[in-house]
């Protein structure tokens, strides 16, 4: 059982109905992640702006850091959903999504990502770790990126494991 309320979107008020029939219309579905999310209006706006915002880097990129900080902070729920965004919205193989939640991939530049994310989850980000992620192509705008994305998605990964959230992916 969630240990926090979901908010249902034919009940929410103000600033809330509006973003949640934001993510409907985006979805068809409002993600249990997002109720979650809608106790808190600010939050949930937060977390919108971050997720909608523009990019450099590609989104099979950003999904290997997401497979990655899920793996690695044992979310159930993100593993699912991002596995699932991998596989059938970005078009990733299923064996690359295996290896991101492992830190690996084929291809420099992603393995670049993928080391630098995974210095940034230990909190042990070196001079060698950025070297090698310049080396690779990164600006210091994606290397900003990375660590955003990583922050991000540790932060739906505590909060799924606080709220106890049940696993709504692949969405219906």
């Amino acid at each position: 059982m969630t240990r926090l309320t979901l908010v249902d979107p034919d009940n929410a008020a103000g600033e809330t109905t509006h973003l949640l029939t934001a993510v409907h219309k985006a979805l068809g579905v409002v993600p249990n992640l997002v109720k979650v999310l809608a106790n808190n209006p600010a939050v949930l706006e937060g977390y919108l702006n971050v997720v909608g915002a523009k990019r450099t880097l590609s989104a099979d990129t950003l999904i290997r850091i997401a497979l990655l900080v899920a793996q690695e902070n044992k979310s159930g729920y993100g593993l699912a959903q991002h596995s699932f965004l991998g596989t059938k919205v970005v078009g990733l193989p299923a064996a690359e999504v295996a290896r991101a939640r492992r830190g690996e991939a084929a291809d420099p530049l992603n393995r670049a990502v993928l080391e630098l994310a995974a210095a940034v989850l230990k909190g042990a980000v070196s001079d060698d770790h950025v070297a090698v992620a310049r080396q690779a192509g990164l600006s210091d705008r994606q290397i900003v990126e990375i660590v955003a994305q990583v922050a991000l998605h540790v932060f739906t990964a505590y909060l799924t494991q606080v709220a106890d959230i049940a696993i709504d992916w692949p969405l219906n």
